[in-house]
């Protein structure tokens, strides 16, 4: 039976690495991100490679579209076999006592609130599955004007750590975190503008070291 993923923020960068790795390795992919355009460049290159999607465009701050999305996961399949968050909104690097008010609420609704609502909307779909596993993508970077970037991956790590502890032992689903070396992505370069890329690590490879932790 072919297995299923859900990425959430798997428009660009190392969603997209990870939407393309699990889809040529034989599993049926649904791609959530905001941007049509590069969903559909990912849709292109998934079917180029022989694999399959279904894209979700759609964005993971709406709770009433991620039920939907989650009930026609559950009417359609019945299951999920993964789920790979790797959403996330970068706001302006700024000192912290200069965060704008609108920045910091987009920061927390995208990065916190949704994360909160998925995993109880998420949960019930990986149950299904006979080893159903969700990962966190995290990124440990902090320090001079990354304080409300670092505040909201903490504050993922914090649900997923406590979801992890709560289900360790009925494994169901199983809960892990994937912290990936650092990569040429967007967000990256613009933590480090002046930054030798060229010595990052390639987001498939890192989707590849991901990927094989599914198993």
């Amino acid at each position: 039976m072919t297995k299923l993923a859900l990425i959430t923020g798997a428009s660009r960068g190392f969603g997209a690495a990870v939407a393309e790795g699990l889809a040529v390795s034989g599993w049926h992919v649904v791609a959530l991100g905001r941007t049509v355009g590069a969903l559909e460049d990912l849709d292109d290159r998934i079917k180029a490679r022989g694999g399959q999607a279904t894209l979700a465009p759609m964005d993971i701050t709406n709770p009433d579209a991620m039920r939907q999305l989650c009930r026609s996961i559950h009417d359609r399949w019945g299951h999920l076999d993964a789920w790979v968050h790797c959403a996330i909104h970068v706001p302006p690097l700024t000192p912290v006592d200069h965060l704008d008010e609108k920045d910091w609420a987009r920061v927390v609704a995208t990065n916190v609130t949704a994360t909160g609502l998925l995993i109880p909307f998420i949960s019930p779909l990986l149950q299904a599955a006979p080893k159903g596993v969700a990962v966190h993508v995290d990124d440990p970077a902090q320090g001079k004007f990354l304080g409300a970037y670092a505040a909201a991956k903490a504050a993922q790590r914090a649900l997923f750590d406590s979801w992890a502890a709560e289900t360790r032992k009925t494994g169901a689903p199983r809960v892990i975190s994937f912290t990936p070396a650092p990569m040429p992505t967007a967000t990256r370069g613009r933590f480090y503008p002046g930054e030798d890329r060229s010595t990052l690590a390639d987001p498939h490879a890192e989707a590849a070291r991901l990927i094989a932790a599914l198993a």
